[in-house]
């Protein structure tokens, strides 16, 4: 699992999150309209709306709020006409930051974005810079007790798993973007506990953050621009050890 993503981990599970529950609802569902908006209303038919919404649900947003989501992408009930922006730049300690927005305003997302790198000690990029570092790919968790990585293997394999890690309790099944879904199904239908997944990515090279307050100042640039109301997620190949995650938590 990418030090991103056990960063998330980490925050959800101390409960951190829960006072940007409404923030992270409004993303998800963001997130919905728009991939059933280029891709069309149907989840059967649309993966990257699949992806979407099963990423709602994994996070707990009600049915009626997906539902009403899915209805406004279709035509049925007004909604906004969001586009998708990238940002690229660099964190303290050379860790590369790759940030995708969800906007109806390119100005506000553009000086938002451009205010949290300055606040926090980054400093924005030229398109280019960062993006080729990452890759597109699936990363489903599955909870480790009482699971052995052949377990997961065994159901998964041939549905499209590309790699299996293990990150303490868990373990995060790595896939290529177009199989997240169906690896998903096979290891739960193998009875397998799957926590999440998703549709994320993936840096091809980390950058190592072994002093604590490095660590503090890239994570705050992190959360500063995932407070921006149109950033949508924002990608970065920080791997900082968990012993400096579970300090700064």
């Amino acid at each position: 699992m990418s030090g991103h993503s056990k960063w998330s981990t980490i925050k959800h599970k101390k409960g951190a999150a829960d006072a940007k529950r409404g923030k992270l609802f409004a993303r998800l569902i963001r997130g919905i309209e728009a991939a059933a908006k280029v891709g069309g209303a149907n989840p059967d038919g649309n993966p990257t709306l699949a992806d979407a919404v099963q990423k709602a649900r994994d996070a707990s947003v009600p049915k009626d709020n997906i539902e009403r989501a899915l209805k406004r992408a279709a035509g049925d009930l007004d909604g906004i006409d969001y586009q998708t922006i990238y940002y690229e730049g660099y964190a303290p300690g050379g860790v590369a930051l790759y940030v995708e927005c969800l906007t109806d305003n390119r100005n506000r997302a553009a000086n938002d974005v451009r205010a949290a790198f300055n606040k926090n000690g980054g400093s924005l990029a030229e398109p280019g810079a960062v993006n080729y570092l990452f890759s597109r790919g699936g990363v489903v968790e599955v909870r480790g007790q009482g699971v052995d990585e052949d377990d997961i293997l065994m159901a998964g394999l041939e549905a499209g798993i590309v790699d299996v890690t293990t990150d303490g309790d868990t373990y995060a099944v790595t896939t290529g973007p177009g199989d997240v879904l169906a690896v998903r199904k096979a290891l739960e239908d193998a009875g397998l506990p799957v926590l999440t997944s998703e549709v994320t990515m993936l840096p091809s090279v980390t950058v190592p953050i072994a002093d604590e307050g490095v660590a503090k100042q890239v994570l705050r640039l992190v959360e500063a621009l995932e407070d921006c109301d149109d950033v949508q997620n924002v990608y970065a190949n920080f791997d900082i050890p968990d012993r400096i995650l579970q300090a700064v938590a």
